[in-house]
């Protein structure tokens, strides 16, 4: 029995889960920001503001590296399957 090579995604596929990543990062970094927010308005109205701003301050900080890494990896998948379909044509 012949070992079995890996296959590689085509371009289309390489395209269109770097797509899905970058909305799949949006949609994390926009619930990073909802938690954050409502924690600290919880804390707010239970008289923590200390806790408050710590909540806010971490809830934008993931929502920044959630839409980071989703827009850095589905912009990387998407100019690898960009350069497969260029070296396609030619």
């Amino acid at each position: 029995m012949a070992p079995r090579t890996k296959a590689h995604p085509s371009a289309k596929r390489d395209i269109g889960t770097g797509a899905g990543d970058i909305g799949l990062g949006a949609a994390k970094g926009a619930r990073s920001a909802v938690v954050g927010t409502g924690k600290s308005v919880v804390d707010l109205v239970t008289l923590h503001p200390v806790g408050a701003a710590t909540d806010l301050g971490k809830g934008a900080l993931d929502t920044g590296r959630n839409v980071g890494v989703g827009a850095a990896k589905g912009t990387g998948k998407i100019l690898r399957g960009t350069g497969k379909a260029i070296r396609h044509l030619l």
